[in-house]
């Protein structure tokens, strides 16, 4: 019963692990470059995004501050949205 116990806990704990690294990432920052049709995102300090296929531009330019939500995809960082700041 107590091994029960203990592998269940341990599970739980393995689980939650998981979920907490899988939350979404927020970065604030001024657009260096914007390429539509690579479908990039550079800010002025060097951070790189891959926008998704879906990616509706509100705008975007050199010089205008932006807030990204991004969470990883192997080695890239994703933007989920790009919003901009004001």
């Amino acid at each position: 019963m107590r091994k029960l116990i203990v592998s269940a806990a341990a599970a739980a704990l393995l689980a939650s692990g998981s979920i907490a690294f899988a939350a979404v990432k927020h970065t604030t920052g001024t657009v260096k470059t914007y390429d539509g049709t690579a479908m990039s995102l550079v800010l002025d300090d060097g951070s790189t995004f891959t926008l998704p296929k879906t990616f509706k531009d509100p705008g975007l330019k050199a010089g205008e501050k932006v807030r990204v939500s991004w969470d990883m995809s192997g080695k890239n960082k994703v933007a989920e949205s790009v919003k901009i700041e004001k």
